[in-house]
Order: structure tokens, then sequence, then C-alpha cells
């Protein structure tokens, strides 16, 4: 058995003022054929899981590449077309094969493309014919296109958010994708579309239920996959929305009507299932009337973060605490990498003058002026995400003087994902009074052991979070909450 596996992947913010380009790939993650690390990342983990496999159950293996933007703005279509021809290329060469297994996300947009995995699997397609089984694990912040469906057999999302279980679903996928090249299993693909889009944090009701109840039908009458595919309202996309993705073994009827039950559950929940935003004032009141605690509020600049592809440079929430007196705060992080460069080059120990944030455009706010203290530097520095690791690029810790506010500064955007963004320059988190980090959510499995309360702040006009303002021009069915009746 020949099993060919790729992966390209990241999410497009369509309104973002951040080009995503070749160097925005190279700088986040690449790998060529053989290349990839044993440790997975978020889209690439069917790669390490199927090198593991094939040592075990002795099928050929032929690996392509695997590359990885930060999310952003729109990509240049050249650099998608190139990176999609290169895995193409290796495909042609791997031929004749038994499967393909593809690591996507599933919103990535190119500036001529509005569906690129679809694109991407069509061509697969093309190229194996019918016979050859094509599987996908893709991020349940994507747009299931009726393109990917028809090109693929099998397709799952993580079901986890924050991504928790992007290598149990690889596993997953995996499974499934060998078993129907040994002809085990006869998969076949049901949709049903929402009609809707919102938020769905898996670490809290009502979706934690709803998660259980997915995870309860796999494996059972049939179902061998089920999928809530969020969708991603920062794209402007004809498919744009939430659905509901399953996979059976050849019995398509029961798939389609186990999607629209499930579907109908999921249109139950709307409105419900956000995690509860709190605005500037709100959060300082909170905090200035908390009883003495030696654990850190920690505070999510939920809109302003790069993996929802925005700048991460944003500074209307530091400025506010700074304004109303808050003097112990860890800062994780805010993307400047010319502001990193200067600290890089001064060196620790170094006190100067710095501004730094506010640069990406008029939503990121004014930038910062102050007086800082280099505390640290590193020209190569990580955070955790899992079982992998997150480059930030050359980064500094910076410290406003006569304050114990200290500000990562790195050069590669990333979210926040675990504490050890700052233990690894050398900061405790658990010294802060807040630590405010660029997250939506997938900050949470690791914050929430060293938090005495976890705040979710809505900063409005960084990110395009409502569906009912957006000017979207590519979205033309009614879904919920912008047409209220769909």
């Amino acid at each position: 058995m020949r099993i060919f596996t790729a992966s390209l992947a990241t999410e497009t913010n369509t309104f973002s003022p951040v080009p995503t380009d070749r160097a925005s790939f190279e700088q986040a993650f690449y790998a060529g054929p053989g290349a990839h690390p044993e440790t997975p990342t978020l889209c690439s983990a069917p790669i390490p899981v199927l090198r593991r496999r094939a040592r075990r159950d002795g099928f050929t293996l032929i690996e392509g590449t695997a590359a990885w933007a930060e999310p952003g703005g729109l990509v240049r279509t050249d650099v998608y077309e190139a990176l999609r021809d290169e895995i193409l290329e290796q495909l042609r060469a791997a031929l004749p094969v038994d499967g393909v297994v593809l690591g996507l996300h599933g919103a990535m947009v190119a500036r001529d493309i509005d569906d690129c995995e679809g694109d991407l699997l069509a061509r697969v397609r093309d190229l194996v014919g019918p016979n050859v089984v094509i599987a996908a694990e893709l991020d349940p912040h994507s747009h299931l296109t009726a393109k990917r469906v028809a090109a693929a057999d099998i397709l799952a999302a993580f079901l986890e958010f924050p991504h928790t279980d992007f290598v149990e679903r690889a596993e997953h996928v995996v499974d499934l994708a060998l078993a129907a090249c040994r002809g085990e299993i006869r998969p076949a693909i049901s949709t049903c579309d929402c009609r809707m889009v919102d938020v769905f944090p898996t670490d809290r009701e009502p979706t934690r239920s709803f998660v259980a109840r997915m995870r309860d039908l796999q494996g059972r009458d049939g179902v061998l996959s089920v999928s809530l595919i969020h969708g991603f309202m920062a794209a402007d996309v004809p498919e744009m929305g939430t659905q509901i993705l399953v996979v059976t073994d050849d019995a398509p009827a029961a798939g389609d009507r186990l999607a629209s039950t499930l579907a109908q559950e999921v249109r139950g929940m709307r409105g419900t299932t956000i995690m509860p935003l709190v605005d500037l004032e709100t959060l300082i009141g909170q905090v200035r009337a908390a009883p003495a605690d030696p654990r850190p509020f920690v505070v999510a600049d939920v809109w302003d973060n790069p993996g929802g592809g925005v700048a991460g440079d944003a500074t209307a929430a530091l400025s506010a605490l700074i304004a109303a007196g808050l003097a112990s705060i860890g800062v994780a992080t805010i993307w400047d990498p010319v502001a990193a460069a200067f600290c890089l080059a001064a060196g620790p120990g170094t006190v100067m003058p710095l501004r730094f944030g506010g640069k990406a455009g008029p939503a990121s706010g004014p930038p910062i002026d102050a007086e800082v203290q280099v505390l640290a530097t590193d020209a190569a520095a990580w955070q955790s995400f899992g079982s992998s690791r997150v480059p930030l690029g050359p980064s500094a810790v910076v410290r406003l003087v006569g304050t114990e506010i200290d500000v990562i500064l790195n050069t590669n955007r990333t979210q926040t994902f675990e504490p050890d963004v700052f233990s690894n320059l050398g900061l405790d988190p658990a010294g802060k009074q807040v630590l405010l980090v660029k997250s939506t959510n997938h900050f949470s499995a690791g914050f929430a052991p060293i938090a005495r309360e976890i705040v979710y702040l809505g900063v409005e006009g960084i990110y395009p979070n409502d569906p009912r303002t957006t000017p979207y021009r590519k979205l033309t069915r009614p879904i919920w909450p912008r047409d209220p009746g769909a």
C-alpha cells in the first residue's frame, strides 16, 4: 500500500491589512519532503501520525511539503499556486498511490481564489482518479464548500476549541483513510448547512455537551465521523458559515438524516455559545474591586487575536490598564518587529525610550511611547501549543520604567497559547496581577491552572466580529444573525 501525505494551511481574514506572502509560510512553518519534525503542528499532524503508522504497519509513505502561515490577510495568488503546484508535482512523482491524506486548515483564501482547499483537493482528484482514497483533516474554523466535499472521500475537523485534540483527530482521519484503502469501509460524506455563524468554545456549555454527543455517535450504526464546522466569520466567501459534517460507511441517506438532526440542534444553540465579553471599564472595575489573591487575572483581548488574522499590535487594552494605574501586568504579545529589533540591538539591561504597537492601521490604535528597560532578548523565542512549538521569532521583553508592566514584543505574529510564552523569556506569569493575552480561546487550556479568573475582553473595531454589520460582498445566502429569519 502506498500513501501520499502533505499539508498546506493558513486561515485568511479577508478584511485584514496583513498580507500573506511566501515569507509568511517560511517564517511560520515550512518543511520539504521528509523534513517534517517528529513533533506535529496544528495542521500537519497527519504527517507524523502516518510516519509512525507506516513504521508499524509496513506500508510505503511518501511525504510531500508541509507549509503553514500564521493567519493573516489574503494570500498572494502566485504564492498559493506555487505551493499547491509543488505538492501536486510531488504527488505526480509518487503515483500510483492508494491514498492521499492531507493536513489542511479550510479557510485559506487567495486574492483570486475563494476556495483554495477545494481547488487543491479537486486537482488532487484529477491526478489520482476516482478510485484513490482522498482524506483531509480540517480546522473547524473553516468553510465546508461543495467543491471540497465532492473531491474528498473523508473529511474531519478538530472537535475541540481550544484545539487540544488536533493530534487525536489526525489519528482519527488516518485510521479511516487506511481502513478505506484496505477496502474495510466505503466512506460517504453528508453535510447540512446550519444557516448561521457563531463562536463555539468547547470548554463551556452548551457546546461542551454537543461535542460529547458527536463523540458518542462515532463508531456506532455505521457512523464513522462527525464534525461541527464552526465557520470563520472574518472571511468574505460565498460558503462561510456553520455546517455539520458526517461521514458514514456507505450510508449516505442515514448520514443526511443525522446531519440534518444535528444541524437543528446547533441552530437551537444560537446566541448562547460565545463566552461572556466585558468592556474595558468593567474589566478595570473588576480588577480593582477584587480581594487579594496571588493568582493573576488572565485577560483575553479576544478581537486582537493574531490567530484570527489581525495584526496583534492593538494598544487600546494595555493603554487603558496603564491609565487606570494598574502596575503589575504581563503582556503576551504585541507584534512589533521594529521595536523588537531595536531591543535586540540594544541588549538586556538597556534603558531607552521606545515606541511600540499601533502600527498596522487605524484599528490598532496609537502607539505607546514609554521609557523602558530591556529585560531579556531571544533571537529564536518560542511557546508551546500542546506537543508542538510555535516560533515567536526574534523577541524581547521590556519593562515600563517605574512599574512592573512587562511586555513581550515579537517578530513572528502568533496568538498566545501557553504560559511558557512568559517563562521561556524569564518572566513568572503567576507573579502578575493581570496577564493580558492576545487570543480568543486557545489560551484557556494552558492558563486556566494558574488563573484566579479568566476574563474575555471585547475591544471593538479590530476584528469583524458582528456578521450583522460586516460588509460581506460574496456572502449571498441568508445566515443568522445577519438575517434574523434565516
